[in-house]
C-alpha cells in the first residue's frame, strides 16, 4: 500500500481536519510539510515535477480515515472511489438551484435519522419513522435515498442525493436508448444543414432509410431529439444551420479600454444611409442621403458631419476638413475599406492600404499629407468602429422624428410603414434636424462609458482637451487648401509646362521646370476658371497657375496682347539670364590668364634608333614671277581673242604656263589654236 500521496490525491479523499479545497491544502503543504526533506519529495509528472508527502504528515483523524479507505478498497479501489467522487460532484455542479434544494431536503431527512438513532432508547426503526413522518415522505423513499449514499463518505452524501431521471441508481451516466450508428449519422447529417429542416421531417426520412437499409434498433423521435441536444453542441448547431457569421456571437467580444488615450488622439469615420426620403434642390424625385461623420474615440463626441447624396471621397474630404478646422489634426483615424475612404485622394500613399492598384507616382492622399495614420478596420462592426453605435441612436432620433413623418422608409423592405413614401423632407429641414440631434447626442448626460463615467460626451471631450498632457496639432493656412480644394494628378505638357484640364489651360513660368513631369493640381471644382494651385507628388507647393483664356481667330487686339506678353517674357528671360551671369567673358579669361602657370616647352624626346630617308622625293620647280608689263600684254591678247570669238584653253596638268613653255612667258600659238582642251572639257560649256 502506498504511503506517499500528492496534493490532488489527498484532496480527493476529503479527509477530516484538512482543508477541503486543493489550493488551500497546497498552501498548507508549502508552509508546514515541504521543509521536511525526509517526508516530502518530488517525482516526475506529465509536464513538470510533482510534490508527494508521506502519510505521517497528516493529522491523526485524516490518517485513520485514509487507512480505512485504503484497507476497504485497496489501491485500485480507492482510485475508483476517487473517480466516482469526482463524477458525483461534477454532476452536482451542473444542477439548478431547484434540484440542489431537493438534495438539501433529502440530506436533512438522513441526518435527522442519524441524530435520533444516536440518542439513547431510540432504535433506528423508530428514528426512521419519526423522521419520515415529519418530512412527509414514505419509509421506502428513505431507504432509496440511503441506498444512493451507500459506500460513500459523509461529505459526499449531498452530491449523491441529486435527483436522477434515468434508470441508473447513481445518476452519474446519462442513459441513452440504443440507436443504429448509421441511422444516427443519417439523422445528424440531414438535420445539420443550412436549409434548417425540421427535426420531425428528418426523423421521417431516417425511418424511410432504415426500412431500405434494415437499420435497427431505432428509438423514438423524442429520445433522439434529447440525444441530439445532449451530444451536439450549440456552436455546431449555429454554424451548420445559421452560418459561421452568426456563430461569432457565441464567442465573447473583445473589450478595449480607452483610458490611456486623450481627446483628438484617434478618431473613427463612417457613413450611414438614412432611412428617409429627402427632397434635394433642383430635383423632383426624392432620394435617400448619407450621413457621414467623424467621432472622437476617447470621448465618443461627434466632431463633424455632412449630408451627401453618395458616399464619395469628396464628401469624406469635406468632413475631414471640418474636423481639422474646428478641433485640429488627430494622430490616427479608423476607416473601413470602402471606395470613399480607401480612395487614393484620401488615403493614397498609406503603407497599409490594399485597395486599387498602387503606382509609384500616385500622389499622397489627404490623410498622409496631413500626417494622419489611417487604420482600416472591419465594416459593420461596433467593436472596431464605435460610431456604428451612434448610428443606431440617430436611426431612432432622426429617421423617426415627428417632422419626418411620411418620409420614413423603414429599416428594410419588409418593415415599410403604412404611410410609406407619403412625403419627403426637404434637405434644408433635414440639415437643421441633424444639427440639433448631433448637439443633443453630444450633450446628453449620464453616459456609461469608462471615459465618460456619467458625464456627457461634450464634458468628457472638453476636460481632456484642457489637460496639459493633451497635445493636438493645428493646421496652417497652406494646409487648408488640402481639404478645401480638389486634387488631381496630371502631366504637364512638354515645352512650356502648361496644364490642360477640363478644356482649360493653366500656366506659370515656374512650370517650365516641370514640363513633361507628373504634378498635382488643387482647384475648386465649381470655379475652374480661377487659378489652380500646383504641387509636386509629395505635396510640396510649386506655384499658382493662371487660367489662359481662348481668343477669337480674328481678334487682333488679343493677338497684340499675346505678342506683347511673349516679348515681355523673352525680355524677362534674357534679363534673368544676364543677371545670373555675374562675370563677363573678358573677366573669365582674365581670371584664367592670371592663374595659368608659365608655359614651359617640353623637352624633345628622340628615338634610340634612327633611319635615313631613302626614297626619291621630286620637288616641283618653282614658279617664276612675271613682270607687270608681261601681265598687261598677256591680258590684252586674251581679251582680244575673247572679243573675236576664240576660246581660251587652260593649260593641262598642274604645270604653270611658264614652265610648260620652257620658261617663256609668252604662250605659243599652238596653245590657243583650238577651242578644245586635250583630254579635258570645254569650260565655256
Amino acid at each position: 500500500m502506498s504511503e506517499w500521496f500528492s496534493i490532488a490525491e489527498i484532496a480527493a479523499f476529503r479527509l477530516p481536519d484538512l482543508p477541503p479545497a486543493e489550493k488551500s491544502l497546497d498552501n498548507l503543504a508549502r508552509t508546514k510539510w515541504r521543509h521536511n526533506s525526509s517526508l516530502a519529495r518530488q517525482v516526475p509528472g506529465k509536464t513538470k515535477p510533482v510534490w508527494q508527502y508521506h502519510v505521517s504528515l497528516l493529522p491523526p483523524a485524516a490518517r485513520a480515515r485514509l487507512a480505512i479507505i485504503l484497507f476497504s478498497t485497496g489501491e485500485a479501489g480507492w482510485q475508483e472511489a476517487r473517480r466516482r467522487k469526482n463524477q458525483l460532484w461534477a454532476r452536482f455542479e451542473r444542477l439548478s438551484n431547484v434540484h440542489r434544494d431537493i438534495c438539501k431536503e433529502r440530506l436533512k431527512v438522513l441526518d435527522r435519522v442519524e441524530a435520533l438513532a444516536a440518542q439513547k432508547g431510540v432504535t433506528r426503526t423508530t428514528a426512521i419513522a419519526i423522521a419520515t413522518v415529519d418530512a412527509g415522505v414514505q419509509k421506502s423513499t428513505y431507504y432509496e435515498w440511503r441506498a444512493m449514499t451507500e459506500g460513500l463518505d459523509r461529505e459526499d452524501w449531498l452530491a449523491a442525493l441529486a435527483p436522477s431521471f434515468s434508470s441508473d441508481t447513481i445518476g452519474i451516466v446519462v442513459t441513452v436508448a440504443d440507436c443504429h450508428p448509421d441511422a444516427w449519422d443519417f439523422l445528424k447529417s440531414d438535420y445539420l444543414r443550412y436549409e434548417k429542416p425540421a427535426f420531425s421531417a428528418c426523423y421521417r426520412r431516417m425511418m424511410e432509410a432504415c426500412a431500405i437499409k434494415g437499420w435497427s434498433p431505432v428509438p423514438s423521435e423524442r429520445s433522439l431529439r434529447r440525444r441530439l441536444e445532449a451530444e451536439v453542441g450549440k456552436a455546431t448547431l449555429v454554424v451548420t444551420r445559421e452560418g459561421a457569421e452568426k456563430a461569432k456571437q457565441l464567442y465573447p467580444a473583445q473589450r478595449r479600454t480607452r483610458l490611456d488615450m486623450h481627446a483628438m488622439q484617434a478618431v473613427n469615420m463612417d457613413g450611414h444611409k438614412l432611412d428617409l426620403f429627402v427632397l434635394l434642390p433642383g430635383k423632383t424625385k426624392p432620394v435617400r442621403v448619407y450621413l457621414i461623420g467623424i467621432q472622437d474615440l476617447y470621448s465618443g463626441k461627434i466632431l463633424a458631419w455632412r449630408l451627401a447624396e453618395a458616399e464619395t471621397w469628396d464628401a469624406a474630404r469635406l468632413v475631414i476638413g471640418d474636423m481639422v478646422e474646428a478641433y485640429g489634426i488627430p494622430e490616427s483615424i479608423d476607416l473601413d475599406n470602402g471606395r470613399a475612404f480607401a480612395s487614393k485622394k484620401i488615403s493614397g500613399g498609406a503603407k497599409t492600404r490594399y485597395r486599387n492598384k498602387i503606382n509609384p507616382d500616385d500622389p499622397d492622399g489627404l490623410l498622409v499629407t496631413l500626417g494622419i495614420k489611417p487604420r482600416f478596420v472591419l465594416p459593420y462592426s461596433g467593436q472596431s468602429k464605435p460610431i456604428e453605435r451612434a448610428w443606431g441612436d440617430f436611426a431612432e432620433n432622426i429617421s423617426k422624428h415627428p417632422i419626418c413623418s411620411g418620409a420614413f422608409t423603414g429599416k428594410n423592405p419588409q418593415a415599410k410603414p403604412e404611410n410609406y413614401a407619403k412625403t419627403a423632407i426637404p434637405l434644408a429641414d433635414l440639415k437643421r434636424l441633424v444639427a440639433a440631434q448631433v448637439a443633443e447626442h453630444n450633450a446628453r448626460p449620464g453616459r456609461r462609458s469608462e471615459t465618460a463615467n456619467g458625464r456627457s460626451f461634450d464634458q468628457t471631450f472638453a476636460e481632456s482637451m484642457a489637460a496639459p498632457s493633451t497635445i493636438v496639432r493645428v493646421p496652417s493656412q497652406a494646409q487648408r487648401f488640402l481639404w478645401l480644394l480638389t486634387a488631381e494628378a496630371i502631366t504637364a505638357h512638354k515645352g512650356s509646362g502648361e496644364i490642360h484640364y477640363q478644356g482649360n489651360r493653366y500656366w506659370n513660368i515656374a512650370l517650365n521646370q516641370w514640363a513633361g513631369k507628373k504634378i498635382t493640381i488643387r482647384f475648386d471644382p465649381d470655379e475652374l476658371h480661377q487659378p489652380v494651385k500646383v504641387y509636386d507628388l509629395k505635396n510640396r507647393f510649386i506655384c499658382e497657375a493662371e487660367c489662359i483664356d481662348n481668343v477669337g481667330h480674328h481678334s487682333s487686339e488679343k493677338a497684340r496682347e499675346h505678342a506683347r506678353g511673349r516679348k515681355d517674357f523673352r525680355k524677362a528671360a534674357v534679363a534673368l539670364a544676364e543677371a545670373e551671369k555675374n562675370l563677363t567673358p573678358m573677366q573669365l579669361g582674365d581670371i584664367l590668364d592670371r592663374g595659368q602657370k608659365a608655359f614651359e616647352a617640353p623637352e624633345k624626346i628622340r628615338p634610340a634608333v634612327t633611319r635615313l630617308i631613302t626614297r626619291h622625293q621630286a620637288l616641283p620647280a618653282p614658279v617664276d614671277a612675271i613682270s607687270e608689263q608681261h601681265f598687261e600684254d598677256s591680258f590684252s591678247r586674251a581679251l582680244g581673242m575673247v572679243q573675236s570669238g576664240a576660246v581660251l584653253e587652260f593649260p593641262s596638268g598642274n604645270t604653270p604656263t611658264s614652265v610648260a613653255s620652257g620658261g617663256q612667258h609668252e604662250p605659243k600659238s599652238s596653245e590657243y589654236g583650238s577651242g578644245k582642251k586635250k583630254g579635258g572639257r570645254n569650260p565655256a560649256r
